[in-house]
């Protein structure tokens, strides 16, 4: 339920600055860092950099680069979708 309801909010604020606020007040410093390499580690799987230089560059494991590779490869990835949401925005 709690989930559900937080992806509602944060969907419908259409407020970059008011999330990126609340998510700085939610997340520690290490845990922002964190989904942040996880979602560089998979804009660089899917431009086709291999997964040991992802692993070595932003000091990530190899078994969340392997997570990240497997659902990029899933039909209708909401990874690719995000991707090319990323893309259209600049």
């Amino acid at each position: 339920m709690s989930f559900d309801e937080l992806v509602r909010v944060l969907t419908a604020t259409g407020d970059p600055e008011l999330v990126k606020a609340f998510l700085t007040s939610l997340l520690t410093p290490s845990e922002r860092l964190d989904i942040a390499a996880r979602w560089e580690l998979v804009h660089r799987i899917n431009l086709g950099e291999t997964q040991r230089q992802v692993a070595a560059e932003l000091g990530v494991s190899l078994c969340k680069i392997t997570r990240g590779s497997k659902e990029l490869k899933k039909p209708d990835s909401p990874f690719k979708a995000m991707l090319r949401l990323r893309d259209e925005l600049g």
